[in-house]
Protein backbone atom coordinates (compact mmCIF):
# COMPACT_ATOMS: atom_id res chain seq x y z
CA UNK A 1 0.00 0.00 0.00
CA UNK A 2 1.02 3.61 -0.59
CA UNK A 3 0.50 5.52 2.65
CA UNK A 4 0.53 9.16 3.74
CA UNK A 5 1.24 9.76 7.45
CA UNK A 6 0.07 13.09 8.89
CA UNK A 7 1.10 13.75 12.50
CA UNK A 8 2.71 16.86 14.00
CA UNK A 9 4.71 15.11 16.73
CA UNK A 10 7.99 14.03 15.16
CA UNK A 11 8.63 10.95 17.31
CA UNK A 12 5.12 9.61 16.81
CA UNK A 13 5.19 10.36 13.09
CA UNK A 14 8.58 8.69 12.68
CA UNK A 15 7.39 5.70 14.69
CA UNK A 16 4.33 5.24 12.48
CA UNK A 17 6.45 5.52 9.34
CA UNK A 18 8.81 2.83 10.59
CA UNK A 19 5.92 0.62 11.64
CA UNK A 20 4.09 0.91 8.31
CA UNK A 21 7.27 0.19 6.38
CA UNK A 22 8.11 -2.75 8.64
CA UNK A 23 4.86 -4.37 7.48
CA UNK A 24 5.90 -4.04 3.84
CA UNK A 25 4.00 -0.87 2.91
CA UNK A 26 5.40 2.32 1.39
CA UNK A 27 5.10 5.75 3.02
CA UNK A 28 4.99 8.11 0.05
CA UNK A 29 4.69 11.34 2.06
CA UNK A 30 4.45 12.75 5.57
CA UNK A 31 2.86 15.94 6.84
CA UNK A 32 3.02 17.91 10.08
CA UNK A 33 0.37 20.62 9.51
CA UNK A 34 -3.19 20.76 8.22
CA UNK A 35 -2.30 22.48 4.92
CA UNK A 36 0.57 20.05 4.33
CA UNK A 37 -1.82 17.17 4.95
CA UNK A 38 -4.34 18.36 2.38
CA UNK A 39 -1.60 18.99 -0.17
CA UNK A 40 -0.08 15.54 0.38
CA UNK A 41 -3.43 13.78 0.07
CA UNK A 42 -4.39 15.56 -3.13
CA UNK A 43 -0.91 15.22 -4.66
CA UNK A 44 -0.18 11.59 -3.84
CA UNK A 45 -3.71 10.13 -3.76
CA UNK A 46 -2.52 7.34 -1.46
CA UNK A 47 -4.11 3.95 -0.94
CA UNK A 48 -4.72 5.05 2.64
CA UNK A 49 -3.77 7.94 4.91
CA UNK A 50 -3.22 8.10 8.67
CA UNK A 51 -4.25 11.55 9.90
CA UNK A 52 -4.08 13.09 13.36
CA UNK A 53 -6.98 15.40 14.26
CA UNK A 54 -5.20 18.24 16.05
CA UNK A 55 -2.38 19.75 14.02
CA UNK A 56 -0.80 23.18 13.42
CA UNK A 57 -1.43 25.95 12.73
CA UNK A 58 -4.41 26.07 15.11
CA UNK A 59 -3.94 22.78 17.00
CA UNK A 60 -7.71 22.34 16.88
CA UNK A 61 -9.09 20.10 14.14
CA UNK A 62 -6.79 20.97 11.23
CA UNK A 63 -6.01 17.37 10.32
CA UNK A 64 -9.60 16.21 10.36
CA UNK A 65 -10.73 19.17 8.26
CA UNK A 66 -7.97 18.38 5.76
CA UNK A 67 -9.22 14.79 5.55
CA UNK A 68 -12.81 15.98 4.98
CA UNK A 69 -11.65 18.36 2.24
CA UNK A 70 -9.55 15.66 0.58
CA UNK A 71 -12.45 13.20 0.52
CA UNK A 72 -14.68 15.90 -0.95
CA UNK A 73 -12.18 16.29 -3.79
CA UNK A 74 -11.37 12.57 -4.04
CA UNK A 75 -14.52 10.65 -2.98
CA UNK A 76 -13.75 7.41 -1.22
CA UNK A 77 -10.14 8.32 -0.40
CA UNK A 78 -9.35 5.92 2.47
CA UNK A 79 -8.53 7.76 5.71
CA UNK A 80 -7.75 6.42 9.17
CA UNK A 81 -8.12 9.14 11.80
CA UNK A 82 -6.09 8.86 15.00
CA UNK A 83 -6.98 11.19 17.83
CA UNK A 84 -7.09 11.74 21.56
CA UNK A 85 -10.58 13.20 21.13
CA UNK A 86 -13.80 12.60 19.19
CA UNK A 87 -14.62 15.55 16.95
CA UNK A 88 -18.28 14.71 16.38
CA UNK A 89 -19.17 17.25 13.66
CA UNK A 90 -16.30 16.50 11.32
CA UNK A 91 -16.47 12.77 12.01
CA UNK A 92 -20.03 12.85 10.63
CA UNK A 93 -18.80 14.84 7.62
CA UNK A 94 -16.27 12.11 6.89
CA UNK A 95 -19.15 9.64 6.66
CA UNK A 96 -21.44 11.90 4.66
CA UNK A 97 -20.43 10.77 1.16
CA UNK A 98 -21.73 7.27 1.83
CA UNK A 99 -18.55 5.45 0.81
CA UNK A 100 -16.36 3.27 2.97
CA UNK A 101 -12.65 3.53 3.60
CA UNK A 102 -13.06 5.28 6.94
CA UNK A 103 -11.49 4.62 10.31
CA UNK A 104 -11.55 6.67 13.49
CA UNK A 105 -9.51 5.33 16.40
CA UNK A 106 -8.62 6.93 19.70
CA UNK A 107 -4.87 6.76 20.20
CA UNK A 108 -5.26 5.16 23.60
CA UNK A 109 -7.16 2.23 22.05
CA UNK A 110 -4.39 1.21 19.65
CA UNK A 111 -2.61 -1.28 21.84
CA UNK A 112 -0.22 -2.98 19.44
CA UNK A 113 1.28 -2.87 15.98
CA UNK A 114 -0.83 -5.69 14.58
CA UNK A 115 -4.04 -3.96 15.67
CA UNK A 116 -3.01 -0.68 14.08
CA UNK A 117 -1.88 -2.18 10.78
CA UNK A 118 -4.97 -4.40 10.61
CA UNK A 119 -7.17 -1.30 10.94
CA UNK A 120 -5.09 0.50 8.31
CA UNK A 121 -5.39 -2.36 5.82
CA UNK A 122 -9.12 -2.72 6.48
CA UNK A 123 -9.70 0.97 5.74
CA UNK A 124 -7.52 0.78 2.62
CA UNK A 125 -9.76 -2.05 1.41
CA UNK A 126 -12.85 0.14 1.69
CA UNK A 127 -13.97 -1.09 5.11
CA UNK A 128 -14.41 0.61 8.45
CA UNK A 129 -12.45 0.64 11.69
CA UNK A 130 -14.34 2.62 14.32
CA UNK A 131 -13.42 2.94 17.97
CA UNK A 132 -16.32 2.00 20.29
CA UNK A 133 -16.00 5.37 22.01
CA UNK A 134 -16.32 7.13 18.65
CA UNK A 135 -19.42 5.11 17.83
CA UNK A 136 -20.99 6.02 21.17
CA UNK A 137 -20.26 9.70 20.63
CA UNK A 138 -21.69 9.73 17.12
CA UNK A 139 -24.88 8.06 18.33
CA UNK A 140 -25.35 10.52 21.19
CA UNK A 141 -26.59 13.39 19.03
CA UNK A 142 -30.21 12.91 20.04
CA UNK A 143 -31.69 12.17 16.59
CA UNK A 144 -34.43 9.59 16.21
CA UNK A 145 -32.48 7.01 14.19
CA UNK A 146 -35.80 5.77 12.81
CA UNK A 147 -34.15 3.19 10.56
CA UNK A 148 -32.37 1.68 13.55
CA UNK A 149 -35.56 1.42 15.60
CA UNK A 150 -36.48 -1.62 13.53
CA UNK A 151 -33.49 -3.58 14.80
CA UNK A 152 -33.59 -5.95 17.75
CA UNK A 153 -31.17 -5.48 20.64
CA UNK A 154 -29.05 -8.35 19.31
CA UNK A 155 -28.95 -6.81 15.83
CA UNK A 156 -27.85 -3.50 17.37
CA UNK A 157 -25.01 -5.34 19.10
CA UNK A 158 -23.98 -7.07 15.88
CA UNK A 159 -24.06 -3.82 13.90
CA UNK A 160 -22.05 -1.96 16.54
CA UNK A 161 -19.31 -4.60 16.39
CA UNK A 162 -19.50 -4.55 12.60
CA UNK A 163 -18.79 -0.80 12.78
CA UNK A 164 -15.61 -1.56 14.69
CA UNK A 165 -14.56 -3.63 11.68
CA UNK A 166 -14.98 -7.09 13.15
CA UNK A 167 -15.70 -10.08 10.91
CA UNK A 168 -18.70 -12.36 11.51
CA UNK A 169 -16.39 -14.88 13.13
CA UNK A 170 -14.95 -12.26 15.50
CA UNK A 171 -18.42 -10.90 16.31
CA UNK A 172 -19.55 -14.43 17.11
CA UNK A 173 -16.67 -14.86 19.56
CA UNK A 174 -17.47 -11.55 21.21
CA UNK A 175 -21.18 -12.35 21.59
CA UNK A 176 -20.72 -16.08 22.26
CA UNK A 177 -22.75 -17.01 19.18
CA UNK A 178 -22.00 -19.23 16.20
CA UNK A 179 -20.82 -17.69 12.96
CA UNK A 180 -23.98 -18.95 11.25
CA UNK A 181 -26.12 -17.20 13.87
CA UNK A 182 -24.28 -13.95 13.22
CA UNK A 183 -24.84 -14.46 9.50
CA UNK A 184 -28.59 -14.70 10.11
CA UNK A 185 -28.55 -11.53 12.22
CA UNK A 186 -26.61 -9.61 9.55
CA UNK A 187 -28.98 -10.76 6.80
CA UNK A 188 -31.93 -9.64 8.92
CA UNK A 189 -30.48 -6.23 9.73
CA UNK A 190 -29.54 -5.63 6.08
CA UNK A 191 -33.18 -6.23 5.18
CA UNK A 192 -34.50 -3.93 7.91
CA UNK A 193 -32.13 -1.17 6.82
CA UNK A 194 -33.20 -1.58 3.19
CA UNK A 195 -29.74 -2.64 2.03
CA UNK A 196 -30.01 -5.06 -0.88
CA UNK A 197 -27.32 -7.25 -2.39
CA UNK A 198 -27.19 -5.50 -5.76
CA UNK A 199 -23.50 -6.05 -6.37
CA UNK A 200 -22.78 -2.32 -6.38
CA UNK A 201 -21.47 -1.93 -2.86
CA UNK A 202 -20.25 -3.60 0.30
CA UNK A 203 -23.40 -4.23 2.34
CA UNK A 204 -21.44 -4.26 5.59
CA UNK A 205 -20.04 -0.81 4.89
CA UNK A 206 -23.45 0.54 3.86
CA UNK A 207 -25.00 -0.83 7.05
CA UNK A 208 -22.29 0.72 9.19
CA UNK A 209 -22.73 4.09 7.48
CA UNK A 210 -26.48 3.91 8.04
CA UNK A 211 -25.81 3.08 11.69
CA UNK A 212 -23.42 5.97 12.24
CA UNK A 213 -25.23 8.59 10.22
CA UNK A 214 -28.72 8.11 11.64
CA UNK A 215 -31.79 9.23 9.66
Amino acid sequence: MRVVVAEDLYLLRDGMVRLVEAYGHEVVATASTGPETLDALLTWRPDVAVVDVRMPPTQSDEGLRAAVAARAALPGLPVLILSQYVEQLYARELLADGTGGIGYLLKESVFDADQFVDALERVAGGGTAMDPAVIAKLLSGGSSHSRLDRLTAREHSVLGLMAEGLSNQAIGRRLFLSESAIGKHTTSLFGKLGITDDGDGNRRVLAVLAYLQGP
